[in-house]
């Protein structure tokens, strides 16, 4: 009964650990209700690059625009059709900068978004929470959504995400809150 006990503390500790250094995340919903009701006591951020934000569209809701990866806009990769991505090296600098210019600490909710949620709303949120931060999450799915499995419209990004529920967007930005190097 002992070797048992011990396992499952065991096998509960490891787990735990594992997934305490993963960000969790909310819905757009979710998100748009707490910023509404509690929005004084989190730091929401679109870490998009501006340039993508502006051909996409843009929701006020958020506070700030602190990209986690910029486009080197010098390495074009012809393999996959696009610029190369590299990390933002004052990111976290930026979003403990922006922390406190709202009056909060590193300990309150962060929560991030990018265009679909996997490709950097989930990896910026666990990167800040590898640098110290102790309450971040992203939005899943992200501003724009998923693509559709099939159909007409196959491929195109209509599924979930920030716009395709209906939340505040266009496409015109905040210069106050856009990232401008």
């Amino acid at each position: 009964m002992r070797l048992l006990l011990a396992a499952l503390l065991i096998t509960f500790g490891l787990s735990f650990q594992a997934s305490a250094k993963d960000a969790l995340s909310l819905t757009p919903q979710e998100t748009y209700d707490l910023v509404q009701k509690q929005g004084d006591q989190v730091l929401f951020v679109d870490v998009r690059d501006p340039v993508e934000i502006m051909f996409i569209g843009y929701t006020d809701v958020v506070d700030i625009n602190i990209p986690f990866m910029l486009a080197d806009r010098s390495t074009f990769l012809a393999d996959k059709g696009r610029f190369a991505m590299e990390t933002n090296p004052n990111f976290a600098a930026s979003v403990e900068q922006a922390l406190k210019d709202k009056g909060l600490g590193k300990d309150a909710l962060i929560i991030t978004m990018c265009r679909s949620g996997s490709s950097r709303g989930k990896p910026s949120a666990d990167y800040l929470l590898e640098h110290g931060f102790t309450n971040v999450k992203y939005i899943d799915h992200g501003f724009q959504g998923s693509g559709a499995k099939e159909g007409k419209k196959a491929g195109m990004r209509i599924v979930n995400g920030w716009q395709n529920e209906g939340l505040p967007w266009s496409m015109k930005l905040n210069p106050e809150k856009i990232f401008q190097p």
